[in-house]
């Protein structure tokens, strides 16, 4: 697991544990695992027992609408989780989970937050796994801010904002443009034609997933070029 200590030693869960975080995966009872692209990591409505920490490779959950069309829910690459929530509350869930390319993933337990009275490491642990799905809540209401736009040219200008770095810094959304279809709910065919308009319209630059908002004032333009 050596080739992936900084990865997980950047992880919310673990960050400045130091000499303790051997003792921390194995509280978590953690175990490494490579899943090829396209494996399904969770079915409709199937437990998960553990939850991952993406140490290499890009994670999808998903979940169809009514019509059965898939709606990416989360893309999840190095370095970010998936699953606690569903782990932790040993619930049943539409949503689907899939590796999106090949990648190796960090399968952690939580059964042991069930004991009484935890103690020492283990409680501090716990903190910070609760701290962890606030910041999936707030990250929820992000999604929601999203969706809650009435046009999809609004829901992509949303999206984008959500991870600008600054206007008229260019920026790399992690998903490409079926990902981005999924993730708004929308048609790939209308979701480029919507980009192509609002780059000839000067409200963005890109090519391929990168992306840059821009200023109203020409000048700033050329940074994003």
């Amino acid at each position: 697991m050596e080739k992936w200590d900084d990865v997980i030693a950047g992880c919310p869960l673990f960050a400045g544990l130091g000499g303790q975080l051997t003792a921390a995966l194995s509280a978590y009872s953690a175990r490494e695992k490579s899943h090829p692209r396209g494996e399904i990591l969770k079915g409709v409505y199937r437990l998960m027992p553990a939850f991952g920490l993406v140490l290499e490779g890009t994670v999808q959950v998903y979940m169809d609408d009514f019509d059965g069309q898939p709606m990416l829910m989360n893309n999840v690459s190095g370095g970010g989780t998936f699953g606690e929530a569903l782990c932790y509350l040993r619930r049943e869930s539409p949503v689907y989970i899939l590796a999106r390319e090949n990648c190796r993933v960090l399968w952690l337990e939580t059964a042991w937050m069930r004991e009484d009275h935890l103690e020492g490491l283990k409680r501090e642990l716990e903190k910070r796994f609760t701290a962890m799905l606030a910041e999936r809540t707030l990250s929820m209401n992000d999604r929601i801010q999203i969706l809650s736009k009435n046009s999809l040219r609004g829901k992509l200008v949303a999206l984008l904002s959500q991870h600008e770095k600054g206007k008229g810094q260019p920026f790399f959304l992690p998903m490409d443009r079926a990902g981005m279809a999924a993730y708004l709910g929308a048609d790939r065919s209308a979701l480029s034609r919507e980009l192509s308009n609002l780059q000839r319209q000067g409200v963005l630059t890109y090519h391929k997933n990168r992306f840059c908002l821009l200023h109203e004032k020409e000048e700033d333009h050329d940074q994003c070029l």
